[in-house]
């Protein structure tokens, strides 16, 4: 598996390597020694699985307790994944990174503890799916406005489907003095 760094280098791309023949593929999602070989102790605890149409844009979203460690994977699909970096003692605090993430591609992305995590729907529909290193945790649940211009997040998406929720959470330059980490 090739892991690399992207402009936030505490966010990784792991692109795995895929072995192919007449009967389809093969290859490996997860593997605790590499990514320990690249400094990242983990212990995933709960696996999610989410649907959704094109057009969609799911986030940002955190926790400020049991916070989470994520490796997305797109099952399905293809989606633009981003990650906001609200560590404030870090060099890229308010800064993004956005990753295209396919089915196709077979690529994951490692996004640490301390990051708003969301994703766009690029394709017809996705299915995504993630490993997390805590439970949810409602009550810690916290959130970043999708479309904040000071963000000025490219969605890659043209009239975008959002829940309520997502539409109504605050602004970064309201959160950047608490709930953060």
């Amino acid at each position: 598996m090739k892991i690399t760094a992207t402009k936030i280098p505490d966010v990784l791309l792991l692109q795995p390597e895929v072995y192919r023949d007449e009967r389809g593929f093969f290859l490996e999602t997860y593997r605790e020694e590499l990514l320990k070989a690249h400094g990242l102790e983990l212990n995933f605890v709960q696996d999610n699985l989410s649907k959704s149409q094109q057009g969609t844009v799911r986030g940002l979203h955190y926790q400020i307790e049991q916070q989470q460690d994520k490796l997305i994977m797109v099952m399905q699909g293809r989606i633009l994944d981003v990650a906001v970096d609200l560590r404030r003692d870090s060099d890229t605090f308010g800064e993004y990174t956005a990753t295209e993430l396919s089915s196709e591609a077979k690529n994951q992305l490692f996004i640490p503890k301390g990051f708003a995590h969301g994703f766009s729907v690029l394709s017809e529909d996705a299915l995504v799916y993630y490993k997390c290193s805590d439970y949810y945790f409602p009550d810690g649940e916290r959130g970043l406005y999708w479309a904040d211009p000071e963000l000025d997040i490219d969605w890659q998406v043209d009239d975008p489907v959002i829940s309520e929720k997502d539409q109504h959470q605050p602004r970064f330059k309201e959160i950047a003095n608490k709930d953060l980490f």
